[in-house]
């Protein structure tokens, strides 16, 4: 993994805690950090995109998201993971995984070549 894709990467975790800021926050310092978290995320994915595909990029970057904001929600928040939800977030992940396998670095450079 370079350093690009480990971006987006860190860029997806602070956006799973940001979510979660935004439904749980309640004091100021909460809210800091949930800021806090919305501006890395924002300068991480900048960071990345300049050197990947941008829709690649920004899909993988959603779909872990909300892959985690999922699993997050479940293991501590207590929400019903059904069977049909493991089922699209299972659709999710081979497509995130699908779309990170047909990226070939053919892909990377012609967006290197962009700059």
């Amino acid at each position: 993994m370079n350093i690009y894709w480990f971006s987006v990467l860190i860029a997806t975790l602070f956006e799973v805690l940001w979510v979660i800021g935004l439904k749980y926050a309640s004091s100021i310092s909460e809210w800091i950090a949930t800021i806090i978290c919305i501006a890395l995320t924002f300068v991480l994915m900048i960071f990345a995109q300049k050197k990947l595909p941008i829709g690649t990029t920004y899909t993988i970057f959603t779909g872990i998201g909300t892959i985690g904001t999922i699993l997050v929600d479940v293991i501590f928040f207590g929400e019903e993971l059904k069977a049909i939800k493991v089922f699209f977030i299972l659709i999710l992940i081979l497509g995130v995984m699908g779309l990170k396998l047909v990226t070939t670095n053919n892909d990377i450079e012609l967006e290197k070549g962009k700059l």
